[in-house]
């Protein structure tokens, strides 16, 4: 395991040149472990778990760990792992498990963390969903929330809230009030383009989201996917920039659909005019083009 500490002083943007947070591994990727936990700075108890591509938060108590997404999918020994790394932390029980939305690829390969004891809490349209699709490596929720809930735990407070619809029906963004921490999955990409997180999204009500998440009270934003550069956080800019992003998107589909040109030609003819160096751009903008065709020129 190896221990990093993640603040301020990688938050600089630096974005040109650098590999999509869904793109194919780099080189950079290829000289890191394949399973990374950090710890975040100026916290006592707040870590980040890595595998591959894809990350969680979790908290250690004095009475026991809150624990996020096992980030398992395709992993069969994924949540197996994730635990294994938060005892390399502590011997404390692992209390609770916070599924972040329904998407398998991040919250498949809970049963590790039920069978350690843990009690399950996520939305309760993931759990409708869940239900549908009967995955064998994603345990149900034992506990749902609604628009606002909480876990108090030895001390800490990881509130939950839902601010709408967004990448998912289902999201739940979670603040450490103390730390002035969020985490949020997939829908605020940091430093990079949007990319096949755009096929289910819903474009309009994320905006509204993405400005509710900017009245809150935060400073640093734990991603689902490592930031970019350096698997830096986020903060209010990198939401901001996002939000832009989208807009500048819209206005573009907008422009194509409502003149009958989507899908074709306006798929190929669709460009986010700026943008073209950030991280992402490249593999994102085909899954962009084809999310606000659907809008702007079907209504979906």
């Amino acid at each position: 395991m190896s221990i990093i500490r993640l603040g301020a002083t990688a938050i600089a943007l630096g974005t040109l040149g650098l590999a999509a947070a869904y793109a194919p591994a780099t080189a950079q990727d290829a000289k890191r472990p394949q399973i990374q936990t950090t710890k975040v700075e100026g916290t006592d108890n707040v870590y980040i778990f890595r595998n591959g591509n894809h990350q969680s938060m979790f908290v250690v108590t004095k009475q026991g760990v809150i624990a996020t997404d096992p980030v398992a999918y395709g992993r069969p020994t994924g949540g197996q792992d994730y635990i294994n790394e938060i005892r390399k932390i502590t011997q404390a029980p692992i209390r609770h498990l916070v599924y972040s939305h329904h998407h398998l690829d991040h919250i498949a390969g809970g049963q590790a963390f039920k069978d350690a004891g843990a009690v399950i809490t996520a939305h309760r349209n993931a759990r409708k969903r869940l239900a549908a699709i009967k995955d064998p490596n994603t345990p149900m929720p034992d506990r749902v929330v609604g628009d606002k809930g909480a876990i108090s735990l030895g001390g800490t407070t990881l509130e939950l809230s839902y601010l709408g619809l967004n990448h998912s029906d289902s999201t739940l963004v979670m603040r450490l009030p103390k730390e002035k921490i969020l985490f949020i999955v997939d829908t605020i990409p940091v430093g990079t383009i949007p990319g096949r997180g755009m096929i289910d999204m819903y474009p309009i009500e994320t905006e509204t989201f993405m400005k509710r998440v900017l009245a809150m009270d935060w400073e640093r934003l734990i991603p689902g996917h490592p930031g970019q550069p350096n698997d830096r956080l986020g903060t209010k800019k990198d939401v901001e920039d996002q939000l832009k992003i989208l807009q500048v998107a819209s206005a573009e589909g907008k422009r194509l659909g409502q003149a009958g040109r989507c899908w074709e030609p306006g798929e190929k003819e669709f460009k986010l005019d700026g943008y073209e160096k950030w991280p992402g751009y490249a593999n994102g903008l085909p899954f962009i083009a084809r999310r606000y065709c659907g809008l702007w020129g079907r209504g979906t």
